[in-house]
């Protein structure tokens, strides 16, 4: 095992406008849309408290509240349910609530992109190593993604990112990553391209939104030029530090759904629903008479 210094922080970006979810996120973040009955921003939460985070930083934004009232006591909301004698779900909302002192935020004034959402964070983070999670992307498995990277940095240190196989074909629609040797947990990255053409493609394993990143990392964004969409892209830094620093890429074994687009959402939660024991079998039925009805309809068009 290579020592290295443990990750205790996670950042998490939470400054986006969610214009592909209008007119719903006109009014609230689109990190607070639910994938059953929980926010997709809590899923990120629970995955960087189950890999052992100990301290959460959200960077935020204007009319970006509700995620700080969601993660803060309701003294009145469990005095309520406390009367009518509804204890599970008091019991619940104390399970979600982060220990006094476990979660810091602070803002991005301007929208330039994920690198500099980042390096929002730096004087927070410090001079240590960190997670970085994008909430819209949602792991579902049977472990959570950031743990298997959590083992994969214990095992080789540095910085670690997870990746997935999409079809060779779409690579054009992905940061791909080369794959180099092979250790316990993962391979060795060899390069890093953003949206290759799939002939000139390293692999088809693409970035899903999991980090270990080393503080070096912030330095670099300061100085980072804009790219693509005249933002400050993380990629971008994240390739000048692979020139002095490795980088290994866990393999994550579950599907992660990408809950900033409409299908990815909704795919979200159908899947995380089926699995529930109160609503999942008759779900399942619903659903494919639902889809019988839709093949009727289309056989009679």
């Amino acid at each position: 095992m290579k020592h290295s210094k443990p990750v205790r922080k996670a950042v998490i970006p939470v400054a986006g406008n969610g214009t592909r979810f209008l007119p719903a996120t006109k009014a609230m973040p689109k990190e607070m849309l639910t994938i059953v009955d929980r926010p997709v921003v809590q899923y990120a939460v629970d995955e960087a408290m189950q890999a052992g985070i100990e301290n959460i930083i959200f960077v935020t934004s204007r009319n970006k509240t509700a995620i700080e009232d969601y993660f803060d006591s309701t003294p009145e909301l469990v005095s309520s349910l406390t009367r009518s004698g509804k204890t599970a779900q008091v019991a619940q909302l104390e399970k979600m609530l982060p220990v006094a002192g476990t979660v810091s935020y602070t803002r991005q004034q301007v929208p330039l992109g994920l690198g500099h959402a980042v390096w929002c964070a730096r004087e927070l983070v410090g001079d240590e190593p960190f997670a970085l999670l994008l909430p819209d992307m949602v792991s579902f498995g049977s472990q959570g993604c950031m743990a298997g990277l959590m083992d994969l940095y214990h095992e080789v240190g540095g910085n670690v990112i997870a990746v997935e196989e999409c079809v060779p074909q779409e690579t054009s629609s992905y940061g791909i990553v080369g794959v180099g040797r092979q250790v316990e947990h993962g391979f060795e990255v060899t390069d890093m391209v953003e949206k290759p053409d799939p002939a000139v493609a390293p692999s088809n394993y693409y970035l899903n939104g999991r980090y270990i990143l080393q503080p070096e990392i912030f330095e670099l964004l300061a100085s980072q030029e804009r790219g693509a969409g005249n933002e400050i892209q993380l990629t971008d830094s994240m390739q000048r530090l692979a020139r002095i620093q490795p980088f290994h890429a866990h393999r994550y074994a579950g599907r992660t759904f990408d809950c900033g687009s409409k299908r990815g959402f909704i795919e979200a939660n159908v899947a995380f629903a089926l699995l529930r024991s109160d609503m999942g079998d008759e779900l399942a039925l619903s659903i494919q008479e639902l889809v019988n009805d839709r093949n009727r309809q289309m056989k009679a068009a």
